[in-house]
């Protein structure tokens, strides 16, 4: 794997871990078109983890005002009726259902379903389920009017993403448009709610990192792929907000149906 094959990789993570077109469908993708062979080893998941966490560090760099105010308000998250401490408690309870998926059938997601067949599918899943928040979202309320009841739902939206091709954030924004939010306030709300789900990820795969074991050449590939990931996933998150001030998500959904068609082609020119 080259230094340019790292960048792009992070190029590809930046934009698409925080625009509703799923990241995880586009590492796969782009290795199989362009038959990079890193599936295994320590740049399979492994590497692709390590993308994750440059767009963890785009998040908290980006939010890192909403997270003081949020961990300044915790004494009093259990019983606040607005603001930043019921906000805290929407991500805890948001938080649980990919804490259980996860826990539960991430190893054979994993195994299973990262293949471009799969992504074709969930991509038009994923589309129309933009779609569909487009026409029947009321999109009148900010994040911390949601219930826990609302929470929980977003986050079982979250945990339907452990599948390639949906989009943790498009499943998200998608189902807190439905929900009532307004686009920017679904949108500060998954990446807020992504922070714990993506920590936890890296969590779980650095032991099988450190197992693999990376030498000092494959280890200045991961900080090149993660740094870049890190700065273009920052850039998108200040992008995408002010984009969803006066735009609809259907370009998105278009777009999936698009990539969706190019997926289902190679495939079968690929077999033809």
């Amino acid at each position: 794997m080259s230094w340019l094959a790292a960048a792009l990789l992070g190029v590809v993570q930046g934009l698409c871990e925080f625009l509703p077109v799923s990241s995880s469908a586009h590492l796969v993708l782009a290795r199989a078109f362009f038959g990079w062979n890193v599936d295994e080893g320590a740049f399979g998941l492994a590497f692709d983890v390590s993308l994750h966490v440059g767009t963890l560090v785009a998040l908290l760099l980006f939010f890192w005002r909403d997270i003081a105010t949020m961990l300044a308000a915790l004494p009093g998250a259990l019983t606040a009726p607005r603001g930043p401490g019921k906000v805290l408690r929407l991500i805890v309870i948001g938080t649980i259902p990919v804490v259980i998926v996860g826990a539960l059938a991430a190893k054979w997601l994993e195994e299973h379903l990262r293949t471009p067949a799969v992504i074709a599918a969930t991509l038009i899943a994923g589309g129309i389920w933009l779609l569909l928040a487009e026409a029947f979202g009321s999109r009148e309320r900010r994040e911390d009017s949601l219930t826990a009841a609302g929470a929980l739902v977003t986050g079982i939206a979250e945990a339907t993403a452990l599948v390639p091709g949906m989009s943790r954030s498009g499943s998200t924004i998608s189902m807190a448009m439905l929900l009532g939010l307004t686009r920017e306030s679904a949108a500060r709300f998954s990446f807020l709610l992504g922070i714990p789900a993506i920590l936890g990820a890296a969590v779980k795969e650095a032991p099988h990192i450190l197992k693999l074991g990376v030498s000092a050449q494959d280890g200045a590939l991961f900080v090149i792929g993660t740094t870049v990931s890190a700065i273009v996933g920052y850039l998108t998150i200040r992008f995408f907000l002010r984009y969803l001030a006066g735009h609809s998500l259907n370009v998105f959904a278009y777009y999936r149906f698009a990539l969706a068609a190019v997926t289902i082609v190679w495939l079968v020119t690929r077999h033809a």
